[in-house]
């Protein structure tokens, strides 16, 4: 007997249901949480600062039912109080890109004929310090926790990881206990850019017994539980946030008087950093460790890595 499949209703979308909000549907266009809360929150400065307003779908359609001078002259003085308050570059760059985005995704819906691409982006010089702490500040970080407690095992295994793997503050708290494979030696990551796609990574000896110090803690281990939790009692068993890897680095840095103010990034940076001169200069390998698309940024860290500016500096020096 052929078995057929139970016959499915069709998903009707109605056109008022997709014309119900636009920034909603914007914002469920991102697959990125991370990218989502930053459009949400940059998007609720643009219409503060020019309606005095929260971005209701009011204030939004008065906003994309200018004409098109008129939108760019409100975006420019925007974009002027911006650089009046001296906010970063980067930070100008991506209330901008988010404007931007609402403008090309409305746009798309036929809900205005125009768009931002006459506003100019501030210049960014990226990674202008990426030297980082050398390999004994790290060691000096790692050797000041008490591994005999909960605590000290999570943040001793999540320093081995920000600096064995480089990996990004996001790509640890985003990972769950199923994504650890301890025999393996490896863990599954959501990269950067990278959508839903997860990438394998492995894991030194040293990290991978680390982590299972930290779950050996524990006796439940659902795989779709955090692979790190709070500890504290308010918030204990929640996955851990990108805010709070932060606090955890900035606190061991602070209490293994590190002189340099430390963040989950400066330990990339750091581990990038020591990834090259371990392999005199090799930004290839490197980039199998680091991730990045371009290979031009690792040369940015290979560059201030070597210092040839200053070398170049003091050979002309010498010549007067």
């Amino acid at each position: 007997m052929i078995q057929t499949e139970p016959s499915r209703s069709p998903i009707i979308y109605t056109l008022a249901e997709t014309d119900a909000n636009i920034l909603v549907d914007l914002l469920s266009d991102k697959r990125s949480l991370n990218t989502r809360r930053a459009y949400q929150k940059d998007l609720h400065y643009f219409f503060e600062a020019a309606y005095g307003q929260k971005p209701t779908e009011f204030v939004i359609a008065q906003f994309l039912q200018l004409n098109r001078f008129e939108a760019i002259a409100i975006v420019l003085r925007y974009k002027s109080e911006l650089i009046a308050r001296n906010l970063k570059e980067a930070t100008i760059n991506r209330r901008l890109s988010a404007l931007k985005s609402l403008v090309n995704f409305a746009a798309k819906l036929g809900k205005c004929d125009w768009n931002l691409d006459d506003i100019q982006s501030e210049t960014v010089q990226s990674y202008r310090d990426t030297t980082g702490i050398k390999p004994e500040g790290i060691r000096t970080m790692l050797l000041s926790l008490n591994r005999d407690t909960p605590k000290g095992k999570r943040d001793f295994a999540i320093l081995r990881l920000l600096w064995d793997n480089a990996l990004r503050r996001n790509e640890v708290v985003s990972t769950n206990i199923g994504d650890f494979d301890y025999e393996g030696r490896s863990l599954q990551i959501l990269g950067k850019g990278r959508g839903a796609q997860k990438s394998l990574i492995s894991l030194s000896t040293g990290t991978a017994n680390a982590i299972q110090d930290w779950l050996s803690c524990f006796e439940t281990k659902n795989k779709n539980q955090p692979l790190f939790h709070a500890l504290d009692p308010a918030n204990r068993g929640h996955r851990l946030t990108g805010t709070a890897i932060y606090q955890i680095v900035d606190q061991i840095a602070r209490a293994s008087e590190i002189p340099k103010q430390m963040s989950p990034h400066r330990i990339r940076h750091s581990a990038i950093t020591a990834a090259l001169d371990a392999t005199n200069g090799n930004v290839r390998k490197v980039q199998k460790l680091s991730r990045h698309k371009k290979l031009d940024t690792l040369m940015l860290y290979d560059d201030n890595r070597t210092n040839m500016q200053g070398e170049v500096s003091s050979l002309l020096g010498d010549l007067i």
